[in-house]
């Protein structure tokens, strides 16, 4: 497999080069679109290639993404961002896939570990395809956000190697405000452009408006049933910020209609009960969650929820209980994934003694 990587930058002198430095002796050509730099991010380029390209920014990433795909000479094409990284253990993942590969692969699928907590454990993980078959024109659409798609019948590979996002970037309303500029100037938003519109909205905390766009995407029931899986979530958070328990309940209830209850679902609906009083109930979701294995590749995977977090809430519904075994045991697991956290060790010594007590009587 011959491969171009073909990315678009701006300003990226902090990062391009820990990216590059990951990949370059993978793929065989490497093309940089510069959208307009004016730090060092092309010197730094140009230490790795000289497919070096100005493109005029124009608040469309679709664009950008596809003039940097023009320029690729490879019969495959792969894509990344400036704050991507491949490890060492997705390398030769990597290098295995372009010994031995199915010719008749037309896409290849990567998962995309893009936040993290301050131990490395992933928090937000989504699948992307990462590298498609030249011959067969894929083109991104959207001006933000914006995805791969092909006209022609695709062969699509979900493979085991994970890109990792490396951001060091502060959030901004950037793209916040190119939607909303779109919006302004008359465009047509696509279900697609809804979906991600409401997300940079919640993001910004503006939780009404991002309802209200949610909902319209929820309406296109062309739409995968793993996004509307997690828009139900989105829909069920909003309404939680916004006070209305009982839509935010409909909505976590709504994502069972598409697939057996997710565990971002079934912790929400324990922290609601144990917030009223039902540890029972409460104890029964959170070990749903625990339980729960998400089958779709595609699922856009929240990391707490099906870790450390159903763990540390079983922790206080059998403390309350006064199963003060169990709720011990809950919280050595949680260390297991927040190994310094000062509260779970301070619950620990609590219920040691506590146990000490039990045992002495």
């Amino acid at each position: 497999m011959k491969i171009s990587l073909c990315m678009i930058v701006r300003d990226e002198e902090r990062t391009l080069e820990k990216c590059l430095s990951s990949v370059a002796d993978l793929v065989d050509q490497i093309v940089i679109v510069d959208t307009g730099s004016i730090d060092k991010t092309k010197e730094i380029a140009q230490k790795f290639t000289q497919d070096i390209f100005d493109f005029k920014w124009i608040d469309d990433f679709s664009e950008a993404r596809n003039f940097s795909f023009s320029k690729a000479n490879m019969d495959y094409i792969m894509w990344l961002d400036a704050d991507d990284v491949i490890l060492p253990e997705d390398r030769e993942k990597l290098l295995k896939l372009k010994k031995s590969f199915d010719p008749l692969a037309d896409a290849f699928s990567m998962n995309y570990n893009c936040d993290f907590d301050k131990y490395g454990n992933p928090t937000v993980s989504v699948r992307r395809i990462r590298i498609v078959k030249r011959s067969k024109k894929f083109k991104w659409k959207g001006a933000v956000h914006e995805d791969l798609i092909s006209a022609l019948s695709v062969k699509l590979i979900d493979t085991d190697i994970v890109i990792t996002h490396c951001q060091i970037h502060k959030q901004t309303n950037r793209n916040l405000k190119i939607y909303e500029n779109r919006l302004l100037a008359g465009k047509k938003f696509s279900s697609q452009d809804c979906f991600h519109y409401a997300r940079e909205l919640h993001h910004n905390k503006m939780y009404e408006k991002a309802v209200k766009f949610y909902l319209k995407f929820l309406k296109n029931n062309k739409s995968s049933e793993e996004n509307k899986i997690f828009v139900c979530f989105r829909l069920a958070d909003c309404f939680y910020h916004l006070g209305n328990t009982e839509k935010e309940m409909k909505y976590t209830f709504k994502s069972f209609i598409y697939d057996i209850p997710r565990p971002e679902a079934c912790c929400r609906l324990g922290y609601h009960l144990l917030q009223n009083k039902k540890l029972n109930q409460a104890v029964y979701w959170y070990n749903q969650a625990i339980a729960c294995r998400v089958s779709s590749e595609w699922a856009i995977v929240n990391g707490a929820s099906n870790t450390w977090l159903p763990h540390m809430q079983l922790g206080q519904c059998y403390f309350e209980l006064g199963m003060y075994k169990l709720s011990y045991e809950h919280n050595k697991k949680v260390l297991t994934y927040l190994p310094d956290d000062e509260n779970v060790k301070k619950n620990m010594r609590m219920l040691e003694g506590l146990l000490d007590i039990q045992d002495k009587s």
